[in-house]
């Protein structure tokens, strides 16, 4: 099913490319795009099979994802996220699959994972409460995953975990105004005391250890894999799609652009192809090293092996810096586009201020990520960080 779903996500783009506009004016990704991606297999990938998905390996995953992100940086991304919740669900305990896809299979879940939650034991589960920004696609979802601190019976935090919580039990808050990535309509999630059983709660000390409930019956090895292995290059990859994206466009109107002042065609110039170069290098190094790491961590899973830290934090130092090349790259590319690039509507500057917008994700800052890579280099204890 892998190269299906491939091919059906390449010959939806051009549908993609023309909508881009649309999303970004309304603030979220149509109706019309979720439908045909859900059309093409590609929410299923990372999906169990016991629920009608595919299972597939990880870089089929990303591939699809750097397809879409090249033709619209919102869907991208949305589609990014909604289709790694899937995999993260699968590693709930079996109750609270059959909670989300019982009835749907095709159900989708966002996510808000930072620890804003409060959460106190009650019997048969939680009291949780809370106020979370940035739960992209989550117009698309019938649930979200929400991360909570546990307190214990003094109020000090006892624990980290992830919530799943259907739609019913949240409000969404239309706040979602911004320069960039303005199609993803990650808007905010409020929970107020609401009960969410024991099932439907996973420490992610499990998910860190690669040992998780839904392991019982979802037994193949890409549910092995780190959480934070597959999320963080989750939020790398639409950046090296927009990436991608930006260039095929800035090549394909430098071909055909003339220097109003010299007289010149772009094509002509020396420098302008140089610029080129060096961007596509950059490019592929960010992928290169994207893929290779996530099918190193994959074929470990696939013989059950543990994961080494050492392998967790080269993926972690390589997916910041695939955020930088790209970014790098595309600012190489837009500072020689010229003043029509700018106008509203072109791609380029599309691309220019999403990919920027997803460089400020927590995920994508280098600075933190390459220094607990140098505490392992150093032999210093790595506790931090998201391995």
């Amino acid at each position: 099913m892998s190269q299906q779903v491939l091919d059906a996500v390449r010959e939806l783009l051009p549908s993609l490319r023309e909508r881009a506009q649309e999303t970004e004016d309304a603030r979220r990704v149509p109706e019309a795009s979720i439908k045909a991606l859900r059309e093409t297999g590609f929410f299923r990938l990372l999906q169990p099979a016991s629920y009608g998905g595919y299972e597939c390996d990880p870089v089929t995953f990303y591939t699809a994802v750097r397809l879409v992100a090249g033709a619209c940086g919102s869907t991208g991304w949305v589609a990014s996220v909604l289709g790694a919740h899937q995999w993260h669900v699968a590693t709930f305990p079996a109750q609270a699959q059959d909670d989300i896809w019982g009835q749907d299979p095709g159900t989708l879940v966002s996510s808000a994972y930072a620890p804003i939650g409060r959460a106190s034991a009650v019997e048969g589960g939680y009291r949780l409460s809370g106020k979370w920004s940035f739960s992209s696609g989550v117009d698309h979802a019938g649930a979200v995953l929400l991360g909570g601190v546990i307190l214990g019976d003094d109020g000090a935090p006892a624990d980290w975990a992830a919530f799943l919580v259907p739609a019913q039990d949240y409000t969404v808050h239309d706040v979602w105004r911004t320069v960039g990535l303005r199609g993803t309509g990650s808007n905010d999630v409020e929970v107020q005391d609401v009960f969410v059983p024991a099932h439907r709660v996973l420490s992610f000390s499990a998910s860190f250890n690669c040992v998780c409930p839904g392991q019982e019956v979802n037994t193949g090895p890409l549910y092995r894999i780190p959480l934070y292995s597959l999320m963080t290059t989750t939020i790398a990859t639409p950046l090296v799609g927009m990436a991608t994206g930006a260039y095929d466009a800035h090549v394909a109107h430098q071909r055909e652009r003339v220097r109003v002042f010299a007289g010149q065609k772009v094509k002509d110039d020396p420098f302008a192809k140089v610029r080129v170069a060096e961007a596509a290098s950059e490019i592929d190094a960010a992928w290169l090293q994207l893929t290779r790491n996530i099918t190193e961590i994959y074929d470990a899973a696939r013989a059950r092996e543990p994961i080494a830290t050492a392998l967790r934090l080269r993926l972690r130092r390589d997916q910041v810096r695939a955020s930088e090349r790209c970014i790098a790259a595309l600012d190489r590319l837009f500072e020689n586009s010229g003043a029509g690039a700018l106008a509203d509507g072109t791609p380029i500057q599309r691309f220019w201020r999403d990919a920027h917008a997803a460089r400020v994700h927590v995920a994508n800052d280098p600075e933190s990520a390459l220094k607990i890579y140098g505490d392992g280099e150093f032999g210093e204890t790595v506790t931090v960080g998201m391995l």
